[in-house]
């Protein structure tokens, strides 16, 4: 495998005590931790993956950590990004991320990018570093850090979690495959739920962000084998790794021998999402809706409204809106007799997308006056009733 080249970095007497476990490890020795003082790695996002990322290349020694996020902590963050305080909520991640490295390691380096990656921006970042370390949790930055990582030959240390299932291999070598030979289509919008909709455990992050430390380590110091050329596959509930076998696809447009992409193009529009972020908040890709304070003030008219909650059974209990009836998504073909044709219908889920579905298969079966209510039912706590859990 190839070796990342970085210049030789003296270690101070505190920097050898600090990492005499790695010392005498012969694989990494002195001339190994100077590698790894002088490593360059990016890691995109502060987040359930970036946290334990971020954490642990730190306290290896690696001498800059550059770090891209925008977001701010919230309070759902905590049970998976361990990078984070009770005390943050509410802070840029990016301040407690920063804080928390150098309580661990003040000899690390903190590059902070407070800012949204993005085709604009991306290869400017980009090419100050050895290796990017991908913690995105949706399509369009997945392929934006993928081609930017083939442009600027860069290689990505990748992983996905959802649930109690975790993805992770290394993309974008100079011989190996990139994401798009394993993905070359993104799937249709809305097919794939985020975690805010479907959930994650929280160790799992824990668990594939130190495999990807791991992973970015050994390309560091030139050692062992990457995982190039298969994906690792994890699956916590049966606490089984499985691989799968990629190669690089020859017709890739943007690794391939002919590419076709030499640019940074506009990944909510190559994901099919970009009519959705513009469309106005009356009608979305058809889908009619309705705030969450319009609903409310007709139903404190006294108007007859029909509330259909679509989300699963576990989340009803959790919270609901009175009065509500559940027919979870996957059911509702089946159930289609338990709801009147006739009758003013708003549906609604947790943030607003699988409800949007339901409207659509709602027309398509007849329904004339259905809407999905805009934001879920967490924008109804926030607008309407706070003593609706948010979760």
């Amino acid at each position: 495998m190839a070796t990342l080249t970085a210049p030789p970095a003296a270690l101070n007497q505190e920097e050898i005590l600090r990492y005499s476990r790695h010392l005498i490890i012969p694989e990494v020795g002195m001339e190994g931790q100077r590698k790894l003082k002088a490593a360059r790695v990016l890691a995109i996002g502060a987040g359930g993956l970036g946290a334990p990322v971020a954490l642990y290349l730190a306290a290896a020694g690696v001498g800059t950590l550059g770090i891209v996020d925008f977001d701010v902590v919230d309070l759902t963050n905590l049970q998976r990004q361990v990078i984070h305080g009770t005390p943050d909520v509410g802070r840029p991640k990016l301040d407690s991320a920063r804080e928390t490295i150098a309580a661990i390691n003040p000899n690390v380096n903190v590059v902070p990018y407070e800012t949204k990656l993005s085709s604009e921006n991306a290869l400017d970042i980009f090419k100050d570093y050895d290796l990017v370390v991908d913690g995105t949790d949706n399509f369009p930055t997945r392929y934006l850090v993928n081609d930017a990582c083939v442009l600027t030959g860069i290689p990505n240390v990748y992983a996905s979690i959802f649930r109690f299932e975790g993805q992770a291999a290394v993309l974008a070598l100079p011989d190996g495959p990139c994401y798009r030979c394993w993905y070359p289509e993104p799937p249709p919008p809305g097919l794939v739920p985020s975690c805010a909709e479907g959930g994650v455990l929280g160790v799992l992050p824990g668990i594939m962000g130190t495999i990807q430390a791991m992973e970015a380590i050994k390309l560091i110091l030139g050692i062992g084998e990457p995982l190039k050329n298969r994906v690792l596959l994890f699956d916590a509930l049966q606490m089984k790794f499985r691989q799968l076998k990629l190669r690089k696809n020859p017709e890739c447009p943007v690794c391939g021998s002919h590419p076709t992409i030499h640019k940074l193009i506009d990944y909510q529009e190559f994901c099919g999402i970009r009519g959705a972020e513009t469309a106005p908040a009356a009608e979305s890709n058809g889908v009619r809706q309705v705030t969450p304070r319009e609903l409310k003030q007709e139903l404190d008219r006294g108007e007859d409204v029909f509330i259909l909650d679509v989300r699963e059974p576990h989340e009803f209990d959790i919270c609901r809106i009175p009065g509500a009836l559940l027919i979870p998504l996957g059911q509702l073909p089946a159930r289609l007799n338990e709801l009147d044709p006739q009758r003013n219908i708003v549906a609604h889920c947790k943030m607003g997308g699988r409800s949007a579905k339901a409207v659509a298969f709602l027309q398509q079966q007849g329904f004339t006056n259905v809407r999905n209510l805009a934001g879920g039912i967490l924008a109804w706590s926030d607008q309407v009733d706070p003593s609706v859990p948010k979760y």
